[in-house]
């Protein structure tokens, strides 16, 4: 779940208002550049902005100061307030602003809605609901539309709006909790939710988690120290209710089950198929099939393969290597592969994910994160961990959240196949930076490497290749260690 602390924009300076009224406003920094960058100091995965003076006015007048923070910030910004034409949003969206929020129009102008998304997409264009005693509000929350909130939600289908922002005004800047039947409601008409209004502490978060909500907007609270926007994220991270997954992983080469040291000196551990079978049938909770030589050696995943051990298993089943293009996703997915892994193709065409995404839907589409430590932070590797690159690695998890991906396999080189223990550091990163679930990989040696990253990081799963392929350690000792300390497991 996102957690986007607010930024509200009245004559330069940053506000917050008590239930929309412009006469009721206090001033919080006169530099909210200074406001942004400390939110992105502090882990948030994005920061929400809304240029108040233009929500009165009817078109931008902060947006050379919402432009210099969005472009100074590692984080997405998006924007609201006055956006009522194409012009405006391409301005934005061509400077740095990651979303834009459009409210007003869409209860005025239905097509601006429709032509936006055409051009621009639906991942970057949000809806603003403004909810005022039952009514919908607009135009800085000044005037009422005449538009019900269901023939609002029928309009937004229409237009095949994706993103919307449910606010309910009597709420805005109380800090007496969201409202959570209003985003139950957006939730169960199909989009994705995020929340503003009234989200005071952490149990509004986890409250809202439990409705459905995408995300939520944190205004007062965070001014107020009612709630800090590390523990928020911690919050909305917690998936401490969830069962945490024990995924054994089949490095695959030639269609034998190879597993090595730091991505290289690989041994046989086996048949694909077999070794598939046996563990479906001992307890795994998924399984990950990674063709390792296929992007090197520009070949797709072997179909044949996948298809035989997807018929030999009853558990999710994620295959990776060499995928680049919808169509050999959609051959996978065919051939039996519940989800996929995009590693290098993800980095190189970052636009592919969102395209994967929006095809067949973002709980089929895994990235796969290769990092290596460098200096204080992670280096980015492609191809199979052959291939260095500039970027970060915890940058480019936060970058795919954006596009789409629905789940990060996070691989440590300098772990792998060392059965030294996951690199706690580098998940932790990861997780405080994304809202989507992580997956750990590389390093597991002994069943208490699995309860020390299930202890000290959000993980929801956790990857074993060595250890299990050699029988040094079964999954179902991993799951009883786990369950003796209290982390859930299935059964």
């Amino acid at each position: 779940m996102l957690i986007l602390p607010a930024i509200d924009l009245i004559d330069g300076q940053c506000v917050r208002l008590y239930q929309g009224d412009y006469s009721k406003k206090s001033v919080y920094s006169s530099d909210p550049l200074a406001v942004a960058q400390s939110f992105a100091a502090a882990g948030c995965p994005g920061i929400h902005i809304v240029d108040l003076d233009a929500a009165k006015k009817g078109s931008p007048v902060n947006s050379a100061l919402v432009i210099a923070i969005a472009q100074s910030v590692n984080v997405p910004v998006q924007i609201g307030g006055g956006i009522r034409d194409l012009a405006t949003v391409a301005r934005y969206l061509n400077n740095g602003v990651a979303r834009v929020i459009i409210g007003t129009a869409a209860c005025e102008d239905s097509e601006f809605v429709r032509q936006a998304i055409e051009r621009f997409g639906a991942e970057r264009i949000v809806i603003s609901v403004d909810i005022k005693n039952g009514a919908i509000s607009t135009r800085g929350w000044l005037q009422n539309s005449a538009l019900s909130i269901d023939a609002m939600i029928d309009r937004l289908k229409a237009a095949a709006v994706r993103l919307v922002i449910v606010t309910d005004v009597s709420k805005d800047g109380t800090l007496s909790g969201a409202n959570f039947s209003i985003t139950s409601q957006f939730v169960a008409a199909g989009f994705q939710t995020i929340t503003a209004g009234g989200v005071t502490n952490c149990a509004d978060i986890i409250e809202l988690k439990k409705c459905g909500a995408f995300g939520a907007i944190i205004g007062r609270g965070i001014y107020e120290g009612t709630i800090t926007v590390a523990d928020a994220v911690a919050a909305a991270a917690n998936t401490s209710n969830l069962l945490k997954r024990i995924i054994p992983c089949l490095d695959v080469k030639a269609g034998r089950v190879v597993k090595g040291t730091h991505f290289t000196q690989l041994r046989d551990a086996g048949d694909a198929v077999e070794l598939a079978r046996l563990y479906s049938d001992c307890g795994a909770d998924e399984l990950i099939f990674l063709d390792i030589t296929a992007t090197e050696q520009r070949r797709a995943a072997l179909q044949q393969l996948v298809r035989a051990v997807a018929g030999q298993i009853n558990i999710p089943f994620t295959v990776g290597g060499g995928i680049n293009s919808l169509q050999s996703i959609y051959e996978l997915l065919d051939a039996g592969a519940d989800k996929v892994s995009l590693g290098t193709i993800a980095v190189d065409r970052p636009e592919f994910v969102r395209e994967a995404s929006r095809q067949f839907g973002a709980q089929c589409i895994v990235i796969s994160l290769d990092a290596k430590r460098h200096l204080d932070s992670w280096q980015l590797y492609t191809h199979g961990g052959k291939q260095s690159t500039t970027a970060d690695a915890v940058a480019h998890a936060r970058l795919m959240l954006e596009y789409g991906a629905g789940e990060l396999l996070v691989n440590s080189l300098d772990r792998d196949g060392a059965k030294q223990g996951f690199d706690i550091e580098l998940l932790q990163a990861v997780c405080n930076a994304v809202s989507i679930p992580v997956i750990a990989s590389s390093g597991a040696g002994s069943a208490g490497d699995f309860l020390k990253v299930f202890s000290q990081t959000n993980v929801d799963a956790a990857l074993g290749a060595t250890i299990f392929h050699y029988n040094e350690v079964s999954i179902q000792a991993v799951k009883t260690l786990l369950t003796d300390n209290g982390i859930k497991v299935r059964c």
